[in-house]
């Protein structure tokens, strides 16, 4: 019987038998990802799964206004507009925390969903738990407070990281909530007075992970229990 492939962090490849994983490696390209490189934006040629770090899908409007609307991170691919049988999407989607991971043309991904094995069935989970968490986002962003959402989201990427310490500036925490810097200041510094955070030099640390789930909206427990449910946390 194969048994999973463990020395990938990602948890799609390491979900895969060794068939699977010896067809698809060869196509997979490793890389570093900086913070802001953009991995997605219109045409899809590529998509990346990561081994460390954060991507945002990210929706822009008009007037230059932008919020985050899912994270990806080591628990799937960025790409899905591959997996749907299209090949461009509306949503950027960026290293907001840098790392690395693997790229693969689109073509060679598509072959290899197509076939009815592993990776087809772990990247349908992931499909759906993706689905899951921007519809709640965006109930999230809509009917809860500040500090509430500053605290699932933060949940949300440490769940996707090998580590309490993510690497992010109030400038950007405003952009991917949506709201200003000193509004964002101000969450931070309640979750930081509470014990919860710590915040210095561009880098939050997660202290109280148990009081920082208290202090999260229920969105947060709704998306990592289906994700849970799904095996892909």
């Amino acid at each position: 019987m194969s048994t999973p492939n463990s020395h990938y962090k990602n948890r799609v490849l390491a979900s895969l038998p060794k068939n699977e994983l010896d067809s698809l490696a060869p196509h997979l390209t490793p890389l570093e990802l900086p913070q802001e490189q953009v991995l997605l934006d219109g045409k899809a040629p590529y998509a990346y799964f990561l081994e460390d770090g954060i991507a945002s899908a990210v929706v822009s409007v008009a007037d230059g206004g932008t919020v985050e609307v899912g994270v990806i991170g080591i628990d799937g691919v960025v790409g899905l507009p591959i997996l749907l049988g299209t090949d461009h999407s509306p949503v950027v989607t960026f290293m907001q925390i840098a790392g690395s991971g693997f790229r693969i043309e689109a073509e060679k991904l598509k072959t290899a969903f197509e076939q009815n094995g592993d990776l087809r069935r772990h990247l349908q989970k992931y499909i759906q738990g993706f689905m899951v968490q921007t519809s709640q986002t965006a109930a999230c962003n809509r009917l809860h407070t500040i500090e509430e959402r500053l605290a699932r989201w933060l949940l949300t990427c440490r769940d996707r990281m090998s580590s309490d310490r993510l690497a992010l500036t109030q400038d950007f925490l405003g952009q991917m909530l949506g709201s200003p810097r000193t509004t964002v200041t101000l969450a931070v510094g309640l979750l930081e007075r509470a014990g919860m955070i710590d915040h210095a030099r561009g880098v939050v640390t997660v202290r109280d992970r148990a009081a920082l789930e208290g202090a999260a909206c229920e969105c947060y427990r709704t998306v990592r229990d289906e994700y849970s449910r799904l095996g892909l946390l």
